[in-house]
This record gives structure tokens, C-alpha cells and sequence, in this order.
């Protein structure tokens, strides 16, 4: 159950434009990748506050893919993976889950504490919990409404 659903790699970089040019050149992308800068609430084990991040999603296929570069405010979690002269380094992969709660409770039970969480529009929730002993990466599960993943695809 833990790694099932998996529809998101997610990448830190210290500078967003140059990953997304990596990407674009590097693996003929497609589709023009989508870029926000963000403002978010977050909950991590040193408490909730904001964090401002610029991003660029990237969908080849059934995947997406997340690039974070964190700009300010609680994104330590985000910025302690950024790798000096790497234009992207591996932070995540998401899964889709119908009950976060019973993700946290099983994910604990194994030794990965969440370490991240916080919601957003469209009654999205999502939670990273902490699986570097094991894969070397955290792994982050998304709650949503039907309509939000049929929005996604669209």
C-alpha cells in the first residue's frame, strides 16, 4: 500500500530556470512545463510557517514531474537536499492515497516519521514522511477529492 500510486518524482534545485532548461533539453520534452512561485503553510517537527518556493511541473505521461527550487521561510527540508552545481537532485516521490491518516499510523509503525505536512486548495492534503534510511529520499502522500486527480490529467 505504502508505494502504491506513485504518480510524482520531485527534484530540488538551486535555480529553477536552469533545471527546466535541463530538462527541456536534455529529455525533449513535449509539453512546456508549467512554473508558479508559491507562498505555503507548512507543519514540520519544528512547528508551522510559511515557505516560498519557485516550481515547475512537468507531466510526460502518466508521471509528473516536480521541480522545487526553495527561495525563503520553512523550506529547510526542501533546501538541505539542494547538491552546489547539480541542476536537479532527487527530494521525493508521491503517491496518491484515499486515507492519510492510515498512511501516517503505518508509516510510523516502520520507523518513518512524518516530517512534513500542510493542505491546499481543492481539499488537498499532503505529508512527507521520512524514508532516507531506506531509499535515500523522503516519499510524500497525497489526499484529494476525485475531481482534483481528474483535473490532473486533463
Amino acid at each position: 500500500m505504502l508505494l502504491a500510486n506513485h504518480f510524482q518524482n520531485a527534484y530540488v534545485t538551486a535555480d529553477i530556470d536552469a533545471a527546466v532548461a535541463a530538462m527541456v533539453e536534455q529529455f525533449a520534452l513535449t509539453r512546456a512545463p508549467r512554473q508558479i512561485d508559491a507562498r505555503q503553510m507548512f507543519t514540520t517537527p519544528d512547528g508551522t510557517a510559511e515557505g516560498t518556493m519557485r516550481m515547475a511541473f512537468i507531466q510526460v505521461g502518466h508521471l509528473q514531474y516536480e521541480l522545487i527550487q526553495p527561495v525563503s521561510g520553512n523550506v529547510r527540508l526542501y533546501a538541505d537536499f539542494v547538491v552546489p552545481d547539480r541542476p536537479l537532485t532527487l527530494h521525493h516521490v508521491a503517491m496518491r492515497t484515499d486515507d492519510i491518516e492510515a498512511v501516517r499510523a503505518e508509516s510510523e509503525a516502520h520507523g518513518r516519521p512524518v516530517v512534513l505536512e500542510g493542505a491546499a486548495q481543492q481539499g488537498l492534503r499532503f505529508m512527507y514522511v521520512d524514508a532516507r534510511r531506506t531509499l535515500g529520499h523522503y516519499l510524500e502522500y497525497v489526499q484529494a477529492p476525485e475531481e482534483f486527480w481528474g483535473a490532473k490529467k486533463a
